[in-house]
């Protein structure tokens, strides 16, 4: 008698409805779609009040000359489009080169918002990954966990941090060219509904760009962000505190000038990250 495939289905569903009751957690692929198709949407913000949140944010004047200049390069491309004019060929997928704690996710959120209230994108939405998020461990695992994370991104913009690590430099022994070469399909099946923003060290993501032929013409674009510069760290402190009322005290922001004076600003200087850190584990940290 042929087996029946909506018997692995039931058995499945029984193995998960025993690891619930019994206390344990949903498996990834499971509780990521319920999160999503449960999470209300972000209210519609309109495209002044976005540029105004990015033109608020500390520095990064040449990061935010760049994204307005391709909004509205986005908005004259929607213009033609209404008019029934021939677009430009050109990439919406970004790559953002710079150190960790630049600002990158946060500028990344923004600009997908953007896009949305400029109507390229229906939600707008940011979905957050890294190699974790996109590579399997096991041999055909990679291209459905891959395909998944690009699902929940649609109509939105997907992030890959430390995208570099998708490319370790013998495919022999790595799964990450096939969430590569998966993502790049994607791309293309889905290029009116997906974003892709790539990031991470600049020297790192030179190499990954060069991995594969269609990685260059798909990621046409480059920002860099720059570290911060000691005033503009001490900036930063100073609106996480007034944001989450805590008043510095006496003297507090010269010895935080000193703690940054010392700090080696090489690939492992955090930028704003270390403050955000402290900010989250709270007073006593």
């Amino acid at each position: 008698m042929p087996r029946n495939p909506l018997d692995d289905v039931a058995r499945g569903l029984r193995v998960i409805g025993e690891r619930l009751s019994a206390g344990g957690e949903a498996p990834e692929w499971l509780t990521e779609p319920l999160a999503d198709a449960f999470r209300k949407p972000e209210p519609a913000l309109s495209l002044a009040a976005l540029q105004a949140e990015l033109d608020a944010l500390t520095g990064l004047e040449t990061v935010k000359e760049q994204v307005r200049a391709l909004v509205a390069f986005l908005q004259v491309q929607a213009e033609r489009e209404k008019h029934g004019l021939p677009e430009v060929a050109t990439s919406q997928h970004l790559v953002f080169l710079g150190d960790p704690g630049t600002g990158k996710t946060t500028v990344a959120r923004l600009l997908a918002q953007m896009y949305r209230a400029i109507g390229l994108l229906k939600r707008g939405h940011l979905v957050e990954v890294d190699r974790s998020g996109l590579v399997g461990q096991y041999v055909g695992t990679t291209a459905l966990k891959t395909d998944r994370v690009i699902r929940r991104a649609l109509d939105g913009v997907l992030f890959i941090d430390e995208a570099y690590a998708l490319h370790r430099g013998d495919e022999r022994q790595d799964f990450g060219p096939e969430a590569i070469e998966t993502l790049l399909k994607r791309m293309e099946d889905y290029r009116h509904r997906l974003v892709v923003i790539v990031a991470g060290y600049p020297q790192l993501m030179h190499r990954f760009l060069d991995s594969n032929p269609g990685l260059r013409s798909r990621f046409s674009r480059e920002i860099t962000f720059p570290d911060y510069s000691t005033d503009e760290l001490l900036a930063i402190t100073s609106t996480f505190a007034r944001d989450n009322e805590y008043v510095l005290a006496e003297g507090a922001d010269v010895a935080v000038r000193a703690i940054l004076a010392r700090a080696a600003r090489n690939e492992r200087f955090g930028n704003a990250r270390p403050g955000q850190r402290r900010r989250a584990r709270g007073p006593a940290a």
